[in-house]
């Protein structure tokens, strides 16, 4: 692709990265006015004691107003109202997020109730609707996939309507990002392997889809290169402090990419799977993405056989003929989803027919499928997708998916 005529890229969130980062979050959170802020998280992440950690890294500095930590997998939006409640009730000034994406998010809806007043988040959905500065948001990432921590985004499910309500303005952006391994250290094989297959999906639309720019662009083959070569490593070795850290990066740069150059099909699809079927994000992501390569090669030849060189490193590409270049992108990420399968002991599905509830039912029930496509239709990361995409088409990458097959590309019906 040739240099677009006109782009526009903001991120403005201080980052901070390294062993001990935590430790600077008192001086930093001062500078910006704050004295008592509430820690927003969930309950796995205070099992696991990173409260602790956080407290003590910051010991002294800040008077911590509240901890609420009632906050599901999939957040709602009545979470969001009740913590900003209990943000109000204790008089914080500030909010702290450590978590994963559902942890940011509801602290980025409980910041908007927080800063604006009001007692419910519904009437703040879609784009334009925040036009002011909000409060202090701090996070803290305990996994290496959302980006969320460097994003203009926030969503947030409404369970009633079965849907994932989108939030968007640049007063979302979190004033600090903080990336800190001891942060990540405990985290589960399968939860590393999926949500840092987030991360990889948002490099990779972001890379490919139709607002992008060179400056996400450069963020977003950073990223894929860094997941590349450290997941697989953090997956067998939790401990391994450098590629922890290597994959927060990694994901802190593949949000600023897809923030800026936004998401398509595979997220389009992963949406509305989780709203409907309740299937965590990453898992969506990492068995989408492969289809949503290939459904958009038609249009982004050069560019996703470009994604090759940062997944498979400059032998493999060179070796390979330009043409083939897009499938053997393809062919690595399906490999490394069947690496990481295999070494978390069959906890990192493959397919959408593989993924189980508890109880060992499907999770993803082919019934279901009809109703997915036809919902996808109200996601909004549908528009920048290259290629145009009506139900029938979502329900052909859906059926793909769900067998695990590769897709029949003399079905995709290629838009004007």
């Amino acid at each position: 692709m040739t240099m677009p005529a006109y782009y526009d890229f903001c991120s403005r969130v201080k980052t901070i990265s390294g062993e001990n980062a935590m430790e600077k979050i008192p001086g930093l959170l001062k500078g910006l006015g704050v004295r008592r802020p509430m820690i927003v998280t969930d309950r796995g992440v205070e099992a696991a004691g990173l409260i602790d950690t956080v407290t003590e890294a910051i010991d002294g500095g800040l008077d911590i107003g509240a901890i609420y930590a009632d906050i599901p997998v999939d957040s709602d939006y009545r979470v969001v109202d009740d913590g900003a409640a209990v943000y109000q009730n204790n008089r914080c000034d500030a909010i702290i997020a450590v978590g994963g994406g559902s942890v940011i998010d509801t602290a980025k809806g409980i910041n908007i109730l927080a800063s604006l007043g009001g007692k419910s988040l519904l009437g703040c959905q879609g784009a334009g609707t925040i036009r002011r500065k909000l409060n202090p948001l701090a996070v803290l990432p305990t996994t290496s996939g959302t980006g969320s921590e460097m994003t203009l985004v926030a969503v947030i499910a409404d369970t009633e309507r079965q849907e994932k309500m989108l939030f968007v303005s640049h007063f979302l952006l979190p004033d600090l990002a903080v990336l800190d391994p001891r942060l990540t250290r405990t985290l589960p094989d399968f939860l590393t392997s999926q949500t840092a297959m987030d991360a990889l999906a948002h490099a990779c639309e972001s890379y490919y889809c139709m607002e992008k720019n060179p400056v996400s662009d450069a963020l977003a083959l950073r990223a894929i290169s860094l997941i590349s070569e450290h997941l697989l490593p953090a997956v067998r070795n939790p401990a391994e402090t450098s590629a922890r850290l290597a994959l927060a990066n990694a994901s802190a740069m593949a949000g600023a990419a897809f923030s800026n150059s936004m998401v398509g099909l595979v997220h389009n699809l992963g949406h509305v799977v989780g709203a409907v079927c309740h299937v965590p994000h990453g898992t969506c992501m990492s068995i989408l993405l492969p289809y949503g390569l290939e459904y958009n090669t038609h249009r982004r030849e050069k560019a996703i056989g470009e994604i090759l060189f940062s997944l498979a490193g400059p032998e493999i590409y060179a070796k390979t003929p330009e043409k083939a270049r897009p499938d053997k992108a393809v062919e690595q990420i399906r490999m490394l989803n069947e690496d990481l399968h295999n070494i978390t002991g069959g906890k990192h599905p493959r397919f959408l027919g593989e993924i189980r509830n508890k109880d060992g039912t499907p999770a993803v029930p082919r019934s279901a499928l009809p109703e997915i496509a036809r919902k996808t239709m109200a996601d909004g990361a549908r528009l920048p997708n290259p290629e145009e995409i009506l139900p029938e088409d979502a329900l052909m990458v859906l059926e793909h998916a769900w067998a695990g097959i590769h897709l029949d590309r003399s079905r995709i019906r290629k838009g004007a």
